[in-house]
Formats: structure tokens, C-alpha cells, sequence
């Protein structure tokens, strides 16, 4: 049998939750970065994995699985030791809940501060007032994550598990981006030991081995309309909302930036 393969970039957050779980779970795996993503050219068994042509995607066996969540719970019924859900079904519903929230609203503004300041789709006064949003908005989401951590080790209780793998790879991000939990935190001491664990701290060097290379070549490609960002449900939403609707147009009228491709 061949080993699972999971196509992905590293800057994915949503791929490093695959990357982190299958990792935890001790499964060799292989991976892959499409050709053509956000270019337009995207196809062959990439698409036939997942025809929304959005990464990350899982091959095993033959089996084609795409979506993170769907995905996480692929690989959790797939390998089932060691086991990264909760026990009972609060405890199952309560992470499932924190990671919708991360998927949507946490992920959305981290990639507006990647729209501003690495692909510089908003200069001057217009950027500097998305990133105020979104610093703002990353401190309101990591002050509601302190509450659901509250007095616990992990979000998955008493051992790291699905809740801090749906967190992680975006805390992070956001970090990255000059908005980390506050010094002190509880949040804080627990994005620590999340960097101490082998799963996290590979998926994190993989990330940071390509940030260079993404901010010198995407923005490039991006104003020459070779490139397309994806702004798709939450993200265009967050967009808009954060006062970036010039941003939209203007990228619609550049042709560089895309939604949602169309299944067919």
C-alpha cells in the first residue's frame, strides 16, 4: 500500500492542520504542491482530488478526501490511535465548535493582513486601517480563545489533541503578522508548548521555509495578473466589512484576484 498523499502549500494553514494530525497520529505521508494554483492552470489528479482546486486535498489508497475538517475527520476514523478527538460528545462538539470559528473569522482576518502587507493590495492610509481592523480583531478572537482555554493545558483538555490542532497553525499566523497572544497570557504559555511538540514545530519550519520566497514572487505575479487570490465566502466578507471594498473592485478589475471555482 502506498503512503497517503496530501496536496498542499505550506503557507495553508488549513494544510497544516492535516499536517500536524497525521503527524501526531505517526503516519508516514507524502506531499505535494500543485502546478497552476491561482494562476488559472490547476488540473489534472489535483482536480480529480478535489474540483474545487483548493488545497489541501488527501489521496489514500486511491480514496480522494478534500476539505480540512473533512479531512480531520478522515484521518481520525482512518487511524484511530492515537486518538485526537475528545471524549464524549460535549467535549467533541465544544472543539468542533472553537475550529469553526478559527476556520471562518480567525483565518479570514490573518489572510486581510497578508492581503495588505505582503501583497500590498492596499497602500498608505487604506492598508494601515485594515491592518488596525485586523489587529483588533485578532485580539478580540485570541481573548475569546483565553476564555474556552480557561484554566486547562490544552483546548482538547487534558492532552493536546483536535481543539489545539484547529487552533495552532493560525495563532501562529497571526503572530507572525505582529499580533500574538499578550506576554503573559494564558494563551500564550500555551502556544508554547504547542511549538515544543515535534508536529507542530516540522509543520511551522515547512511555513517558514517559503515565506521569503511567497513575498518576493507572488506580489510580482499578482500585479502582473499572473496570480489570483481566492476571496472566497468568510474572506471576501471580512474584506468588505473591514472597509477594503476598493480593494475587491480593484482586484476584480486587474483580474487578480478569484472565488470559489465552480464544480463541474
Amino acid at each position: 500500500m502506498t503512503k497517503p498523499l496530501l496536496y498542499e502549500h505550506p503557507l495553508s494553514p488549513y494544510a497544516q492542520k492535516n499536517k500536524i494530525a497525521l503527524r501526531e497520529k505517526g503516519v508516514a505521508f507524502d506531499l505535494v504542491t500543485p502546478d497552476g494554483m491561482g494562476s488559472g492552470g490547476a488540473g489534472g489528479a489535483f482536480v480529480a482530488a478535489n474540483p474545487r482546486a483548493e488545497v489541501p486535498a488527501l489521496v489514500d489508497d486511491g480514496f480522494a478526501v478534500f476539505d480540512s475538517t473533512i479531512i480531520q475527520d478522515y484521518i481520525e476514523e482512518r487511524w484511530a490511535t492515537p486518538a485526537l478527538l475528545p471524549e464524549g460528545a460535549a467535549a467533541r462538539a465544544r472543539v468542533r465548535m472553537i475550529e469553526e470559528v478559527i476556520d471562518t473569522q480567525y483565518e479570514a482576518t490573518v489572510w486581510g493582513m497578508m492581503e495588505v502587507r505582503v501583497f500590498g493590495r492596499a497602500p498608505g492610509a487604506t492598508g494601515d486601517a485594515l491592518m488596525a481592523r485586523a489587529t483588533a480583531q485578532v485580539a478580540d478572537l485570541n481573548g475569546w480563545l483565553e476564555r474556552q482555554l480557561g484554566d486547562a493545558e490544552w483546548f482538547n483538555g487534558a492532552a493536546f489533541g483536535w481543539g489545539d490542532i484547529a487552533v495552532v497553525p493560525f495563532v501562529l499566523n497571526a503572530a507572525g503578522f505582529g499580533a500574538p497572544p499578550l506576554p503573559g497570557s494564558r494563551l500564550a504559555a500555551w502556544l508554547a508548548r504547542c511549538v515544543e511538540r515535534p508536529s507542530v514545530a516540522s509543520t511551522a519550519a515547512e511555513a517558514q521555509a517559503v515565506v521569503d520566497i511567497v513575498a518576493r514572487i507572488v506580489p510580482v505575479a499578482i500585479a502582473a495578473g499572473k496570480f489570483q487570490r481566492e476571496y472566497r465566502d468568510h474572506r471576501l466578507e471580512w474584506m468588505i466589512r473591514s472597509g477594503g471594498m476598493a480593494v475587491v473592485v480593484a482586484g476584480i478589475a486587474a483580474g487578480n484576484i478569484r472565488f470559489s471555482s465552480e464544480v463541474r
